[in-house]
């Protein structure tokens, strides 16, 4: 008999209860060790022996062969070490695949500890595949004892727990992240992280350690912990492919604590891609019942709140797309009452009342991405959703992003690229959308949480109880109002002309206007918000098609807002002609004040004159003494109205030379062009066919470049001509010029009539 065999037998006892020969074992280990070439022959030996006893069956000495393979395992570490392996999954295989629940545990046992062990050689030939199945297998046990049962669902966790740890990094195995994989190893996790409350613990010390929920959650975290940017899809498939299955979205609780795992788990810059595989299941499920996707919504809204680094991936807009998608498509279910677009006997019931749940929860959700943005992509988020407008169901998304809306740049609030689209929509003929372009501005000037201390409207003789709070402007904020200020005056003196603006409008006007001041105001920024003030009273006494509500509310609007902007200035002669207005006001036309005409309508209107009235010469008189501009003051305002247009004009020197000026500034009032033209082009986008549209996209571009050509030549022409004048001999302060034709009489240099072109 060989030395090995020997050496094998004498480790097992004649009484199995006896347990294994610690003097034997060391011998045998002492062996293998100073023959490695002699491993694999033990390792095959060990096999035949506990296959035999598993068959018999003799279990003592079986628990004797695995716990001699274990010892020999983790002391050998020489490079025949692989088929001694072998020798030892194939035995773990065959514990596996009995029927006795403790022969499986204690193959489990085995594997893991094999699991935890480095090797010093890589493997090229083993296959993990019978593990993961048998082990997921055994994470779904229904054993009829329930400590058992309990007992084999924890072996399997900690079964696939070892395969994870001992393939993930070994690129030299089968991988772990293919979806024949993870399709069985995720339903398995998550089935058990679902038996919180199904299970019921036995009271044994082994148990009360941890329970198979921990267990289960701390072998998800580790694997998702493990994944890399190319294996985070994989991953997260089965996850929504459970849900889906055993319809759990609707309960959310489940799906929420799923997906906060995972996201707590993976690594941060990895978590867009999550969102991402959320956003497109969404879409997947769009004709799907609406508790089903305000499930998958909810949980997109927690992953937003968890992933706030400030970042959500490069597609920031495709994110809202997606959410504004289904906040319409819900829209479109509510009115339609059906998931298709032509109503049959086969479309699923649409219930009203859950189409407006998931609506809320989608403007939830968009609220919570755009908090989790940096101040430059919230302005792109909102003028995206902008872009949106028309569009049923549109406007309460826009008010979640800006809510909450903190900037301490204004600059960076309000780009240029921004503020210009903004700024356009308070003239459009819908009178939401106005008072939602009103909103969004206020929200985003708004600093200092003042604009609710503006509301209600009202005369209030001492503003120090409003317990402003008011910053000195920072050196943005002057910049801010330099480049922009006159375009804002504009659109607020233009939106008070809107014959469709109510209450809230008029409100949201003097809160704005309030802010301005407050937030932004230099000494240059206040003379002109007076001018505005006095311009729109004076707009409210000569534009008589207005109607009467608008001409009182203006009135109100301008009293209100003077009475304000006085007490900011706080020069005592100003703050006493408002004080004397306001209350003739009071006496003779009470409804010019906001107390009365923003709660009750007025049907007609007498004429307004005298002691009513605010005059700006005696503003300006009174400011001027306090060093403020009485030049400006004393100027009206004057809104810029004007549109560009190219003008050409010719001009002939002396010499004969045409003189080409380019471009001329034409002021032209286009308020009604522009307000008819954007409508036209509204109408055009929203009902003409494609192809209609693209010929008028494309006859725009042959006038243009005729245009553009003309304009080339012509100043080619105007620049040769004034180069030829160059060339020629300039008059001699002597008197003569040297061309041959006698002499000419001399010009003296500073009466020389040189071309506008060539002049600094």
């Amino acid at each position: 008999i060989p030395r090995y065999k020997r050496l094998v037998d004498n480790i097992f006892p004649e009484d199995p209860e006896d347990g294994l020969v610690k003097a034997n074992m060391e011998k045998l280990t002492f062996y293998a060790l100073s023959a490695p070439e002699k491993l694999d022959r033990i390792g095959a030996y060990l096999s035949e022996r506990l296959s035999r006893d598993v068959a018999r069956p003799r279990y003592g000495y079986v628990c004797i062969a695995m716990e001699a393979l274990d010892q020999l395992l983790m002391a050998c570490h020489c490079q025949s070490i692989n088929l001694f392996v072998e020798s030892f999954l194939t035995m773990v295989r065959k514990l596996l695949e009995a029927d006795k629940p403790n022969l499986q545990i204690l193959g489990t046992n085995s594997f893991v500890k094999f699991a935890n062990i480095e090797e010093d050689t890589a493997s090229y030939h083993r296959s993990y595949d019978f593990f993961v199945s048998r082990f997921s297998e055994m994470c779904h046990s229904s054993y009829e004892d329930p400590d058992i049962r309990t007992k084999i669902r924890m072996a399997g966790i900690r079964g696939l727990q070892g395969v994870v740890r001992k393939t993930v990094n070994d690129e030299l195995q089968a991988n772990i992240w293919d979806p024949q994989h993870m399709d069985k190893i995720v339903p398995s996790l998550l089935f058990n992280l679902q038996q919180e409350e199904g299970i019921e613990r036995s009271p044994s010390p082994e148990t009360e350690k941890e329970s198979p929920v921990e267990l289960t959650e701390r072998c998800f975290r580790e694997l998702l912990g493990r994944a890399a940017y190319d294996n985070i899809k994989n991953a997260v498939k089965p996850v929504l492919m459970h849900l889906d299955n055993h319809s759990l979205w609707e309960s959310k609780t489940f799906s929420v604590r799923c997906f906060k795992i995972i996201m707590y788990s993976i690594q941060s810059q990895h978590s867009h891609l999550v969102i991402q595989q959320l956003l497109g299941h969404l879409d997947a499920n769009s004709k799907n019942s609406a508790r089903v996707r305000a499930g998958i919504v909810e949980v997109i809204s927690e992953a937003a709140v968890i992933e706030a680094s400030g970042s959500i991936g490069p597609t920031v807009l495709e994110v809202f797309n997606t959410l504004l998608k289904q906040l319409r498509l819900s829209v479109d279910y509510e009115l339609t009452g059906s998931y298709d677009s032509f109503a049959n006997l086969g479309s699923k019931v649409i219930k009203v009342h859950e189409e407006r749940q998931l609506q809320e929860a989608v403007i939830k959700t968009i609220g919570s991405f755009a908090n989790t943005l940096p101040t430059y992509q919230r302005s792109e988020v909102m003028l995206f959703i902008i872009g949106k407008i028309p569009v049923p169901g549109m406007y309460p998304s826009l008010g979640s992003v800006t809510a909450g809306f903190q900037s301490t740049n204004i600059l960076t609030a309000l780009p240029t690229s921004f503020l210009d689209p903004l700024l356009s929509f308070t003239l459009m003929e819908d009178a939401e959308i106005r008072l939602l372009v009103l909103d969004i501005l206020i929200s985003i000037i708004d600093r200092h949480d003042n604009r609710h201390k503006f509301s209600p409207v009202r005369i209030i003789s001492d503003i120090s109880v409003l317990k402003l709070k008011v910053d000195k402007c920072s050196r943005q904020d002057n910049l801010f109002m330099k480049k922009h200020s006159q375009r804002l005056y504009r659109h607020i003196y233009l939106a008070c002309k809107e014959e469709s603006s109510v209450q809230r409008h008029f409100e949201s006007l003097y809160t704005l206007l309030g802010l301005i001041c407050v937030e932004l105001a230099n000494e240059e920024v206040v003379v002109d918000l007076i001018r505005l003030a006095l311009a729109l009273q004076d707009l409210a006494l000569t534009e008589e098609a207005l109607p009467v509500y608008n001409r009182c509310a203006i009135h109100a609007l301008s009293a209100a807002y003077l009475n304000l902007i006085s007490q900011l200035t706080t020069v005592p002669t100003f703050c006493q002609h408002v004080h004397e207005v306001i209350e003739s006001r009071k006496k003779l036309v009470p409804f010019l004040l906001p107390e009365d005409v923003l709660v009750e309508n007025k049907n007609t209107m007498e004429k307004v004159e005298g002691e009513v009235l605010f005059v700006q010469a005696k503003i300006a008189e009174m400011l001027g003494g306090s060093g403020y501009n009485t030049e400006r003051l004393a100027t009206s305002y004057i809104p810029q109205i004007t549109g560009l247009t190219l003008s050409l004009s010719f001009k002939y020197t002396e010499t004969g030379c045409p003189v080409i000026f380019l471009p001329f500034l034409i002021h032209v009032n286009v308020e009604e062009l522009e307000r008819e033209r954007r409508r036209q082009v509204v109408e055009r986008f929203q009902t003409a066919p494609f192809e209609e549209i693209a010929a008028h996209c494309g006859a725009r571009v042959s006038p243009m470049l005729y245009c553009l050509s003309h304009v080339i030549d012509t100043c080619s022409i105007s620049l040769s001509l004034s180069l030829s004048l160059l060339d020629r001999p300039p008059p001699s302060p002597s008197g003569s010029v040297g061309n041959g034709h006698g002499r000419t009489r001399s010009v003296p240099v500073y009466e020389m009539k040189f071309p506008d072109l060539c002049v600094y």
